[in-house]
Parts: C-alpha cells; sequence; structure tokens
C-alpha cells in the first residue's frame, strides 16, 4: 500500500464518531508521563528505566491523579460570629450612620476614664463582634494619645453589684455607718509581750490617722494624760476612764497600773498608745519576788526590765507620729540618756524595694522619727514663772541638740495665750514643752481665799494660782496634739489597717534586733 501522508498521524489517533480524531488524550497521557518522570527522578537525572504500566482509562477517572503544587501561606482564620451563647446577649443593631455628605465630620473623643466592666455589656459586644481584633486595635490605637493615661474607677467592696449598676440597700447604709466607737482600752501588747491582734476589729481602710504614744516613768499620770487626751473629761470619775489609772491600794504598795501597750482609737481616728513605765521598779521588784523564768538571752532581771523599756520606746519611736514623754518634776537625766539609747537602737525604716536597701540604709535623710513633746505633769506654782520656763527650754534643748527627734518647732506655750505679757521673742530656743499643774487644785475649796480685811471686793476674788486652769491646759494641749502633722510612717502611704499590720512587723523585728541584743550583752 503506498504511503499516504498524514495516514500514519491520523491512524495514530482514535477516531469519534463524526470521523476527526481525538488528539487531547495523547497529549494529556504523554503530559501525565512527562510530569511523572520528573517527580520521581533520582539524583543521577532522570530515570528512563522504569516499568512500563499500561494506562487505564477507568482507573483514571475513578482516582484522579494529583499534580504536585506549590506550598500555600495559610492564613489564620478569623472569627467574625460569636459563640450561640454569646449571640443572645447582642443587642439589637444600631440605626445605619448618616452619610458623609450629610453629617458633618466628627473627631474621635479621647478616652480618659475607663471602667473596670466596660465592654463586658450588651453594648460593648455588640460594637466589638462588627470587627475583627486588628481593627478594634487600630481604632484604640488611634483614639487614645500615648502621653494621655487611662483611670479605671474602681468599685471596692460591691462584688457583684459592680456589674449590674444596682448596690443593694444593706450594703450602702452598712458602709454610711459610723465605726464602732470603744469603751475601753484593749491589749496591744500583753504582759508577756507578746502581739495581740484583737485591735484590728476597730481599724478601717483610710489613710488619715493620727498615732500618739507616750513614755515615762511610773506614777507619773501618763495614763490619766492619754486618757484626757482621748474621751474623758477632767471632772469624770477615773475609775472610767479609758486607761485605767492608778488605784489609792496600788499606790500603797508602789505598784504600777498598765502592763505591756494599752490601745485606743477615737472617733476621730486618732490612735492613742498607753505603755507601761519605763524602768519600774515594781516590775523589778515582781520578777525578783515571784521568781519568775527570764527569756534565754537574759541573764539578770534588771537588764530584762530595761530592755523591756528599750523594746518598747524603739517602737513607739517607728509607728508613732508624737510621742509624749511625761514626767513630773524637773528633770531627771536618766530620763534622757534613756531616749537618746532608745534612738540608736529604733529599727531603720523599711526600704521600699529590696535592691535599695543598702543605699537607704546609710542616708539619714530617708529615716523617720517621731514629734516628741516634753510634758512637765504636777508643775508647780514656781514652774510657771517665766525665767523659769527659759530656763527649762534653754537645758533641754542643750540636752537633745544632738538627737534627730523632732523635740522642737511643732508644739508652743506661747502661741496657745498661756502667757499674754510675753512676746513669741522672749525664747530663744523653744522645744515641745508644756506645763500641766495638779489637777485636784482646781475646786473652788482648794483655792486660797483673799485675807478677810482686805475689802469686800477682794473678798470674793479666788485667790492666785499663777497659771490658768487643769481643764483650760489640757484642751490647749490636745488641740496642739490633735493639729501636728501626720508624716509618712514608711516609704508607702498607709492606711488604719495596713498601720496595724506594719507595727506588728515592727514589734517582732525590734524583739529580734541584733542591736538589742548586743546591747544586752553588754550590760551583762
Amino acid at each position: 500500500m503506498p504511503w499516504v501522508p498524514g495516514l500514519v498521524e491520523r491512524s495514530c489517533f482514535p477516531m469519534s464518531e463524526s470521523g476527526h480524531s481525538q488528539p487531547g488524550l495523547y497529549e494529556r497521557r504523554r503530559r501525565w508521563n512527562r510530569d511523572k518522570e520528573l517527580g520521581h527522578q533520582s539524583l543521577s537525572g532522570p530515570g528512563r528505566d522504569r516499568d512500563y504500566v499500561p494506562w487505564d482509562r477507568d482507573r483514571e477517572r475513578r482516582d484522579p491523579v494529583d499534580e504536585p503544587m506549590a506550598p500555600v501561606m495559610q492564613k489564620t482564620p478569623i472569627i467574625l460570629v460569636k459563640p450561640p451563647a454569646d449571640r443572645s446577649k447582642a443587642a439589637p443593631p444600631l440605626a445605619p450612620a448618616p452619610t458623609p455628605a450629610t453629617a458633618p465630620p466628627i473627631e474621635k473623643p479621647i478616652v480618659l476614664m475607663k471602667s473596670r466592666e466596660e465592654g463586658k455589656g450588651p453594648a460593648g459586644t455588640s460594637e466589638t463582634s462588627a470587627q475583627p481584633p486588628t481593627a478594634v486595635a487600630k481604632v484604640e490605637k488611634e483614639g487614645q494619645r500615648p502621653t494621655q493615661p487611662v483611670y479605671q474607677i474602681q468599685n471596692r467592696g460591691m462584688g457583684s453589684t459592680a456589674s449590674s449598676g444596682v448596690m443593694d440597700p444593706v450594703v450602702g447604709q452598712a458602709k454610711l455607718l459610723a465605726p464602732e466607737k470603744m469603751k475601753h482600752s484593749i491589749k496591744l501588747v500583753d504582759d508577756q509581750m507578746n502581739w495581740c491582734d484583737s485591735a484590728i476589729e476597730y481599724l478601717l481602710d483610710q489613710t488619715d490617722v493620727l498615732v500618739v504614744g507616750v513614755l515615762g516613768l511610773q506614777g507619773t499620770g501618763k495614763s490619766m494624760v492619754m486618757s484626757l487626751l482621748s474621751a474623758n473629761q477632767p471632772e469624770e470619775d477615773q475609775r472610767t476612764y479609758v486607761f485605767r489609772t492608778q488605784s489609792q491600794e496600788i499606790k500603797e504598795r508602789g505598784g504600777n497600773q498598765t502592763s505591756g501597750i494599752d490601745f485606743f482609737i477615737t472617733q476621730e481616728r486618732i490612735i492613742f498608745l498607753d505603755t507601761q513605765p519605763i524602768l519600774s521598779p515594781s516590775i523589778l521588784d515582781h520578777l525578783i519576788n515571784n521568781d519568775r523564768k527570764l527569756p534565754p538571752e537574759y541573764s539578770l532581771p534588771h537588764t530584762y526590765v530595761e530592755m523591756q523599756s528599750l523594746q518598747i520606746a524603739a517602737f513607739l519611736f517607728t509607728v508613732c507620729h508624737v510621742v509624749i514623754v511625761v514626767q513630773d518634776w524637773f528633770t531627771d537625766l536618766s530620763l534622757y540618756r534613756f531616749l537618746q539609747t532608745a534612738e540608736m537602737v529604733k529599727p531603720s525604716t523599711p526600704s521600699p524595694s529590696h535592691e535599695s536597701s543598702s543605699s537607704s540604709g546609710s542616708d539619714e535623710g530617708t529615716e523617720y522619727y517621731p514629734h516628741i513633746v516634753f510634758l512637765q505633769n504636777k508643775a508647780k506654782r514656781e514652774n510657771f514663772c517665766p525665767r523659769n520656763l527659759k530656763q527649762m527650754h534653754l537645758m533641754i534643748d542643750k540636752i537633745m541638740m544632738h538627737s534627730h527627734l523632732k523635740y522642737k518647732g511643732t508644739l508652743s506655750m506661747l502661741d496657745c495665750n498661756i502667757f499674754p505679757g510675753l512676746p513669741p521673742s522672749y525664747l530663744d530656743t523653744e522645744v515641745n514643752l508644756f506645763l500641766l499643774p495638779f489637777m485636784d487644785m482646781d475646786g473652788d475649796d482648794a483655792l486660797p481665799r483673799a485675807a478677810p480685811g482686805s475689802g469686800p471686793l477682794f473678798s470674793l476674788l479666788p485667790g492666785y494660782k499663777g497659771h490658768p486652769s487643769f481643764q483650760s491646759l489640757i484642751a490647749k494641749l490636745r488641740s496642739q496634739v490633735m493639729s501636728m502633722s501626720r508624716p509618712q510612717l514608711s516609704h508607702t502611704i498607709l492606711t488604719e489597717k495596713n498601720w496595724f499590720h506594719y507595727a506588728a512587723r515592727i514589734w517582732d523585728g525590734v524583739k529580734k534586733s541584733s542591736a538589742l541584743a548586743e546591747y544586752s550583752r553588754l550590760l551583762a
């Protein structure tokens, strides 16, 4: 048969029913073989020696050939629909915003306050669900300037009522009620020098608090002065005072009334701390005669009594704003020596962080020192003489000139109009000294009357006392003590309850103080 051009090519292709060839199947098979060779070629090159597998059209239809595809980077899906539980809480759709052509341009507001519950309500969920997180973050970044902080208003003590916006009337009424009023003092430190936790029940979470402590020898009238400054009046019975005073029986046997540290807080949020007498002979006599066992670190009773006094004084110098030093005669030099020793062993003010503890300990400017008020109780008539008063101020200033305690500049008898004829410049160095006369000398029966022959007018006048009445002086002292400044006791502002925990930590540190232990070893 002669060769006809195009006959072989037409015969290689299957024919369709219409008589035309179908070259697509052949081309697809050749392309499939070429792709298969490229996908299974070895390192030496394309593989030519491979088994021939006949092509099955039905298998190709059942199992389509997977062509190799280039790796595709998948993006993290963004969920724009909330769960069904939260979808039910969503608010109805808002009204469509006006078109830019009709609405004036509105600048985005700057949020200066943001409540804690914002974004949790129905309105917050409907607005945030319509935008992806990236868009929401972009809006927040554009709406707030980096130089303007965002403030949060916290609803303390509301609990579940803060989210709902409805406050329980019982809770609101409890917040408006005044704190419980104390009727008598309670123990802050017992006679065994152990801390007591009962005082925290009367404290609040507020920072406007003044702490006043007292120091003094035995029988000087510390408890009486603290009772009159806190809650009592001079005309009241002493048996009703908030701080128990010495009874006649205790005075006769030379005992002390207060042991440890007593606590009392007024309605004006002023804390008063009454302490046992320092260097007390009655406490020493009680230790010796009752054979009380001393702590192992103390070998002698008098050393233990002195260390107890130093612990109490160092504690007051750390946790009090004002410390009143009461004495009933002028003056005992051993008392000032004791104050300087207590200042020496006083614990340092805790640093705000551990990193700055080493640097702050050497800086005296960061140490806290309280105001010291020298109260001359049971003062006589000659003590109110201006010449003697000036000598008393000068002597105290000479003794305390090297002390860091604030013993001058915060209390003045000349400013109280007690000495109306003396100018303010009369005292060159005025210290915090105040004089109180005997309280039982203010009765009309105790005042000396003028002589009967001095005339009808002078016989009706009381005798000359040389000082104002006790009621007037105690009122002026109370006014000056309560108006003293209230500096920070530590590097942070303390509430009443925070002060209680701070004082407990200071007392524990005082009892374990290495400086007091070394001083006790030197005394032994």
